[in-house]
């Protein structure tokens, strides 16, 4: 097998939150094909008991520590050399010696970036080919982020959106193959940036059936049975942060209006000092990280997923279609995701949300499994079919 560099902005395991679970198992797939060298940082002192779990997919590998507040101080150098924050944010000589060596012992033919701020490691390799996986279009993230934001970071955000574009653009022209998410994500960077379209694609994200699997005997993680509402996602996400913020100061006490006894639970790592906030109101849980997501998808009443501020695909909206949960979105949460006659309810005001949430929460239990949600999930989004494409596009 043919040697192939795997450059990731956060160690692929656990598979835990969205980046992680498309990482993983774009590693898990790509070393069925290839020599595998992986250097990646690791930003949670957690996941340093992960590594061996990730070393024994690698012909070799690379796993350095990056502080979030020391990274941070170093992403203003960006400021006087007018890069986007992100590029000084993961610089690091350590890793581009790896890296250099790595190509230069290996014979190193293929390049797999995961995260465009990686891509500065083998701008120096054009003699290589390089695919980078943006995932999202990150710069227009940073352009919603400065909609909501207050001075000085709106005007922080909005220099990081232009930058980060200017960047992205570079990179991509360099490159072999630039994927996206969704086709919606391809799109929308095709129309922003003067780079060949053949060159631009997209590679869905899948979702692993067999672990999501509800035939398994769970125990409920709940107090009570009934009128369960539940949001999942790593909760120091700012995007995350926002949504349940949103639901539970507009939407969630017009739920309670009508249904008394209704329960929000928060489950998610890292709950920021906001978050953990809403717990101070009634009928509203926040659980931190939890070893299990299924049981609370499981015996959950409705999902919801009220994000304003989002990109590419929801693997959360998967994760709960999988579990046959009929699920409450805003039209952000959605994107990518093409349902039909699913049992997906998108809406985009506090009235018309609370509204069909109640109207979930009045069926019985016998009535909560959506056998649509998850044959959906099954036909479209499965990582067998994105390997497999993932695979065409690297050869």
């Amino acid at each position: 097998m043919k040697n192939l560099l795997f450059l990731v902005h956060r160690i692929p395991y656990p598979p835990n939150k969205g980046d992680k679970i498309r990482s993983y198992n774009f590693l898990k797939g790509l070393v069925k094909n290839y020599h595998v060298h992986l250097a990646a940082f690791i930003d949670d002192p957690e996941d340093w008991g992960y590594v061996e779990k990730v070393e024994a997919l690698t012909a070799s590998s690379l796993f350095l520590n990056i502080s979030p507040s020391v990274a941070k101080i170093k992403s203003l150098s960006g400021l006087i050399s007018n890069q986007p924050l992100t590029i000084p944010y993961y610089k690091n000589t350590q890793f581009q010696q790896w890296v250099d060596q790595t190509i230069a012992e290996n014979n190193i033919e293929k390049i797999f970036v995961f995260s465009s701020a990686m891509a500065q490691y083998v701008t120096k390799h054009q003699n290589l080919e390089v695919v980078i996986d943006f995932v999202d279009v990150d710069s227009d993230k940073w352009l919603q982020y400065s909609k909501k934001a207050k001075w000085p970071m709106n005007w922080v955000y909005k220099r990081e959106a232009k930058q980060l574009l200017k960047f992205d653009s570079q990179v991509a022209k360099q490159a072999k193959m630039n994927l996206f998410v969704s086709e919606e994500e391809s799109s929308l960077f095709k129309d922003i940036v003067d780079v060949d379209p053949k060159k631009i694609g997209f590679v869905n994200n899948g979702v692993d059936i067999d672990f999501f699997n509800v035939d398994e005997k769970y125990q409920t993680p709940y107090d009570s049975k009934d009128n369960i509402i539940v949001f999942t996602g790593a909760m120091d996400y700012w995007a995350n942060v926002d949504a349940v913020t949103w639901f539970a100061k507009e939407v969630f006490p017009k739920i309670k209006q009508k249904c008394v006894d209704a329960q929000f639970y928060i489950v998610g790592s890292k709950p920021t000092k906001e978050v953990m906030q809403l717990a101070n109101q009634p009928g509203i849980f926040v659980t931190g990280r939890v070893e299990e997501i299924r049981p609370y998808l499981f015996f959950s009443h409705v999902v919801v997923a009220p994000l304003l501020i989002a990109r590419g695909i929801q693997n959360k909206v998967l994760e709960a279609m999988a579990m046959g949960k009929k699920v409450v979105v805003t039209p952000h949460a959605i994107e990518g995701i093409n349902v039909t006659d699913e049992d997906v309810y998108t809406l985009d005001n506090p009235d018309d949300f609370s509204r069909q949430v109640l109207e979930l929460l009045k069926n019985s239990q016998a009535d909560v499994f959506a056998e649509n949600n998850r044959q959906f999930v099954e036909k479209n989004f499965s990582w067998d079919a994105s390997l497999e494409k993932l695979i065409q596009l690297i050869n």
